[in-house]
């Protein structure tokens, strides 16, 4: 059971470092189960959307519910937690790529890599949407971060000539989304998955068509 917001405030006076407003490193150990339970969240939020069992996540993750709380006193924590790793996945990405391909396939390979953060975000979606409800500057403060990588990523392959001017960062991730939330089968499904990417592709190429080094 969740602890009430009245619980978790005390729970959260009783740290030192909430008291005095010091920001203590984290333990080793500490740090290891919280990337556990966030490794865990994310494929059962994927699986089973984010009103799965938090008891369950904590099995799977090897530690007790307790130790779930301490690092995420409320569901609402432990899904925004998800949902900015999934955003820090594609800022990484965003800076990688480009120093392993030449920025159109950069770019491509990191459309692809999209699918895999919406299917996560599909599976939290609904309670994603309340939240962004009573907190949309933490929501707009990820959208931004979300749309900066898209721009990094997108710009070098348009001044490669690789790809088309018209197309903004912005109205890539809405094709991007739109594609992704139309899949319409569970997450995790194979047909489901290779169907996504086959419809990427299709934007790619579209992105493609009509670049000065395609005329």
């Amino acid at each position: 059971m969740v602890p009430s917001a009245g619980k978790t405030a005390e729970k959260v006076a009783e740290t030192p470092a909430a008291s005095t407003g010091e920001c203590k490193p984290m333990r080793a150990d500490a740090a290891r189960n919280r990337d556990k339970l966030l490794k865990v969240a994310t494929q059962t939020f994927t699986d089973k959307g984010a009103d799965a069992s938090l008891d369950h996540i904590a099995k799977a993750a090897g530690v007790g519910i307790g130790t779930l709380y301490r690092h995420f006193p409320t569901r609402e924590d432990l899904v925004m937690a998800v949902y900015s790793r999934q955003i820090d996945a594609l800022e990484e990405r965003s800076h990688e790529l480009p120093a392993q391909h030449d920025p159109v396939e950069a770019l491509h390979e990191w459309m692809r890599g999209f699918v895999d953060y919406y299917a996560v975000k599909q599976g939290m979606v609904t309670l994603l949407r309340s939240m962004m409800q009573s907190s949309p500057d933490a929501f707009a403060e990820a959208r931004g971060r979300l749309r900066a990588a898209t721009e990094r990523i997108l710009q070098p392959a348009i001044d490669a000539g690789g790809i088309r001017g018209d197309v903004s960062a912005e109205e890539l991730l809405r094709a991007l989304g739109g594609i992704c939330l139309s899949s319409g089968t569970p997450a995790g499904a194979t047909a489901s998955a290779a169907s996504t990417i086959a419809l990427v592709d299709l934007v790619f190429d579209g992105l493609r068509y009509g670049a000065p080094s395609a005329s």
